[in-house]
């Protein structure tokens, strides 16, 4: 008679839901403790654009019901938990240009952008 195994089965770990880069987390400590002191990022993902999904970011004054907290480079961000399947794994940098500066997602799951690069599908 054969043996039941009784092992489970080994647990992938996932990758962080979401990291910052040093620019990013330099720039966010600048906004925490000047014009948003007292406040944290939000970041989620809405439906608008050519591609179907865009980021959004706001400055909220606590977690909303649900929100998931990351801490990145001493750094905390709210992830809106309706965009973890969305940001698994994705970067957040902060880049400044001549004419433009911003944040910037680096995001493994999307499969494409728009044109204007304001929006993105998976």
């Amino acid at each position: 008679m054969a043996q039941a195994s009784s092992t489970a089965p080994a647990v992938r770990s996932l990758p962080p839901l979401i990291s910052l880069t040093d620019a990013a987390a330099t720039r966010l400590q600048h906004l925490y403790a000047t014009a948003h002191e007292g406040q944290l990022l939000r970041v989620s993902v809405s439906t608008r654009g050519c591609s179907g999904q865009a980021y959004d970011m706001s400055f909220v004054s606590q977690p909303g019901e649900g929100d998931e907290v990351v801490k990145s480079h001493d750094v905390t961000v709210l992830v809106d938990r309706k965009a973890t399947l969305f940001l698994i794994g994705s970067q957040m940098d902060y880049r400044e240009g001549d004419l433009e500066s911003g944040f910037v997602f680096t995001n493994p799951n999307e499969k494409g952008r728009c044109g204007c690069g304001e929006s993105f599908h998976v």
